[in-house]
């Protein structure tokens, strides 16, 4: 008999207001040109050349808590003072480097600053995504007119609570812990339907929004890391690679499916239908 399942649905949502610092869950969130409204607008750069900085080098960056206000994005971390950044901070223009693209971005002056070298050792800068801002998408399910935030490389990554589920399974079945879903840093996550079938999608429609598929996610070392610790193990990479290697690129093991949105303008929200379109329909 062929396994059923519920109404496939958007379970929970999460927006990650600084690069690779902790994220948080939401229960809507507006949609616009670069994604999220808040998500990953804000970005930690090395004072000397301005190359991004992320948990593959610094896993401590699981350890700096983010929140938004109306009008501030405030960091905290244990035993420290908390440092408040108002949204539409610029103190001068810098060149920041993410990846593949150089753009210019608003400096985010120096009390953000101190915090951040202090806590991770390093003379660094908080900037954010400004009116002088451009990144267009650089990946090949790209269309004109897509832009992105200092996500790595597209606006939203979705995975499945089936997937996580089956992961889990395995993991369990080789003496691990299982993980939580914060070890892969979704901004969508839907339940409902069967393990990895997010991987078939080539366009979803969540509420009214369509988002396009681009393809699945390569995995780093920011899985590996604790992320209510920084501590780092060799896990989920090492069951990962077992059974979830990239076809087209053996080296890369894939979980998860990144998505660029065509609808730039509305709502999602938990509990939203969440409907896979055959054929890309719109």
């Amino acid at each position: 008999m062929c396994q059923s399942y519920p109404p496939v649905h958007l379970s929970a949502l999460h927006v990650y207001p600084v690069k690779s610092c902790r994220g948080l869950s939401v229960t809507t969130a507006e949609l616009s040109d670069h994604g999220f409204v808040g998500d990953r607008n804000f970005m930690v750069v090395a004072e000397a050349d301005g190359r991004f900085l992320t948990q593959r080098t610094h896993p401590l960056m699981a350890l700096i808590e983010t929140s938004l206000t109306q009008d501030s994005l405030v960091l905290s971390s244990p035993k420290r003072r908390a440092v408040t950044v108002p949204l539409n901070a610029s103190a001068g223009l810098r060149r920041v480097t993410v990846w593949k693209s150089t753009v210019t971005a608003d400096d985010c002056g120096d009390e953000a600053a101190e915090w951040l070298s202090a806590f991770l050792g390093s003379p660094l800068r908080l900037v954010r995504i400004g009116g002088t801002y451009q990144r267009p998408n650089l990946k090949p399910a790209a269309q004109a007119g897509d832009v992105v935030s200092f996500a790595d490389s597209c606006p939203f990554l979705l995975v499945s609570e089936a997937s996580l589920a089956d992961l889990n399974d395995r993991l369990v079945a080789r003496d691990e812990e299982a993980l939580p879903m914060n070890r892969f840093r979704p901004n969508l996550v839907v339940s409902g339907c069967a393990p990895f079938a997010e991987d078939t999608w080539g366009h979803v429609k969540i509420g009214s929004a369509i988002f396009r598929s681009a393809g699945p996610c390569s995995r780093c070392p920011i899985t590996t890391t604790d992320q209510l610790t920084a501590a780092r193990g060799k896990e989920p990479l090492r069951t990962l690679a077992t059974y979830r290697r990239d076809p087209d690129d053996p080296t890369d093991v894939i979980f998860g499916v990144n998505f660029i949105h065509e609808t730039k303008q509305g709502t999602v929200k938990v509990g939203d239908p969440v409907t896979p379109l055959s054929g890309g329909a719109r």
